[in-house]
């Protein structure tokens, strides 16, 4: 799946994003709105991850 799938199927995603990251509010989701670039940034901050650390979080989560 490519991001702009992720994009246009955001409030699908959202779900599936909550259950990786359950840390990660639905307004913090909300929030990101399908940016790729939000989201690997809350995941940063909630996790305590590096940039490169949640990149590659978020990369797996949209090869499964």
């Amino acid at each position: 799946m490519n991001w702009d799938q992720v994009k246009g199927e955001w409030k699908v995603m959202k779900g599936k994003a909550q259950s990786k990251w359950g840390e990660l509010t639905n307004d913090e989701l909300d929030e990101a709105a399908g940016e790729r670039e939000q989201l690997e940034g809350l995941i940063q901050k909630r996790y305590g991850k590096t940039k490169e650390e949640a990149k590659a979080e978020v990369d797996s989560w949209l090869s499964e």
